[in-house]
């Protein structure tokens, strides 16, 4: 297989007839004797090839043949050649999202705007479009998709099944149940290559990890659905634990438990949009608070031993590892972001009074000149750690942001990882570069998994 660009143009001949320019044809060894074999997503069909007096690599498609594979634009794209006559154009690579309340300026909501950027990433690379699970039509292996024109703005085509599809689904309640499960697992079926197949439960990597040995080396002690008894434990232990939901997002529902000797037990959490503190004389009256406040609820809390993370000013720093798939199928750290806590706060979430800076700068205040050997350590960790939930874990992944605390020590711990991380730190003006990377890094990862790959792009 080799894989090129090609320019893709539209004529208006009726007839099923592709004209190819003498240099493509030549280079791919074609046979204008026989007929080209020419496919877009799940859908082939067999032209007439006429060569054409024109220089460079060029492709025109009669509107027999643009509506019969549904080509949704001209202009620049991957061309891989399968041998022979027979040559696929792409990748066509969906994006799936859903949408509340949709309008013509913003068709996914808050997501039109991570939609768009992914469709911008792949001009001249890919035809990459969003879509959500009402614009499929299951019976003609369709979806009504939305694309962008040359001035941002949105419309739409239908076209065949994908390539490959990047999950983007916003969050836990639009995914959970049967119906979303089987729609994932039918897209499958169909030989669609999906990636990241859902939100990960702070519980579930912790369950995950749990025979990981290389892993476990770099997890802080948690318990799912401690019993009173076990909090006390880990307290006793740790001097101080989280507490938090497992299913929580942006730092809503933590808790920071601290117990002094002789002091009595104190509780650090955010409520109504303010940082507050209160102290119990006995474990057993702050455990008594937390369940009348939360029920039921407290079955999906986690308590997470402690780490004395590297402060500044006081405040502690952690970092967000935004992981990426790259088009080897290997993991890489494209984008760091180090967010320093609000004074008070229980987390270090820009919501609640945190600070984003650049890795080096939260760094080198407490390692000086080891800041380097230290960051490249966690790199390296974070990998290690990518590989290791991808190997436990049951679907394709693609895209991780795993929260990663550094402590005095200069030591590498790990307290989450998300499937779908947010793009926050990349509104650093630092740390802009890294965002368009991680863009490429998606959509070199999904000319992988599409099988988009041969000698030599050019």
């Amino acid at each position: 297989m080799s894989l090129i660009t090609c320019n893709i143009h539209f004529s208006q001949q009726p007839d099923q007839v592709v004209y190819a320019s003498r240099q493509l044809i030549q280079e791919l060894k074609l046979n204008t004797a026989k007929s080209l074999n020419i496919r877009l997503g799940h859908e082939q069909i067999k032209a007439l090839l006429k060569p054409l007096k024109r220089q460079g690599k060029h492709l025109y498609l009669s509107t027999g043949i643009r509506k019969n594979i549904k080509v949704p634009s001209s202009g620049v794209i991957h061309l891989l050649h399968h041998g022979g006559n027979d040559i696929q154009l792409g990748p066509l690579i969906g994006v799936l999202t859903d949408s509340y309340s949709a309008g013509e300026a913003s068709p996914f909501s808050s997501r039109s705007s991570i939609v768009k950027q992914v469709i911008k990433a792949g001009h001249n690379k890919a035809y990459t479009f969003g879509f959500t699970p009402n614009d499929i039509d299951w019976h003609n292996k369709t979806i009504n998709g939305y694309f962008l024109n040359a001035h941002g703005g949105w419309y739409r085509r239908i076209i065949n099944f994908p390539d490959v599809i990047y999950n983007r689904l916003p969050n836990r309640r639009a995914e959970i149940g049967e119906e979303m499960t089987r729609l994932r697992e039918r897209l499958l079926k169909e030989g669609i290559p999906i990636f990241n197949w859902s939100f990960l439960n702070k519980a579930d990597v912790y369950e995950l990890l749990g025979n990981d040995l290389e892993a476990l080396a770099h997890l802080p002690e948690s318990v799912t659905n401690p019993s009173p008894e076990k909090m006390k434990e880990l307290l006793h232990k740790y001097s101080f634990i989280y507490f938090k939901p497992g299913t929580g997002s942006l730092g809503h529902g933590i808790y920071r438990i601290t117990y002094r000797t002789g002091k009595g037990y104190f509780v650090r959490y955010r409520s109504n949009g303010s940082n507050t503190l209160l102290r119990f004389p006995s474990f057993e009256k702050l455990y008594r608070t937390l369940s009348l406040k939360h029920g039921a609820g407290l079955k999906n809390y986690v308590a997470q031993q402690g780490i004395r993370l590297i402060e500044i000013d006081k405040c502690p720093v952690d970092f967000r590892f935004h992981m990426h798939k790259d088009g080897n199928n290997r993991w890489q750290p494209v984008g760091i972001g180090a967010k320093k806590a609000g004074r008070g706060s229980v987390t270090t979430h820009m919501k609640n009074g945190g600070t984003l800076l650049t890795p080096e700068q939260a760094l080198q205040l407490t390692f000086g000149h080891r800041t380097e050997a230290i960051l490249e350590q966690a790199k390296a960790i974070s990998i290690k750690l990518s590989e290791a939930i991808e190997r436990n874990y049951s679907h394709r992944l693609g895209e991780l942001g795993l929260d990663i605390g550094i402590d005095q020590s200069g030591k590498v711990w790990m307290f989450e990882a998300n499937a779908k991380p947010g793009r926050s730190i990349f509104k650093h003006p630092a740390l802009k570069t890294e965002g368009k990377k991680s863009l490429n890094y998606l959509l070199d990862h999904c000319l992988y998994l599409s099988r988009f790959q041969g000698g030599g792009a050019s």
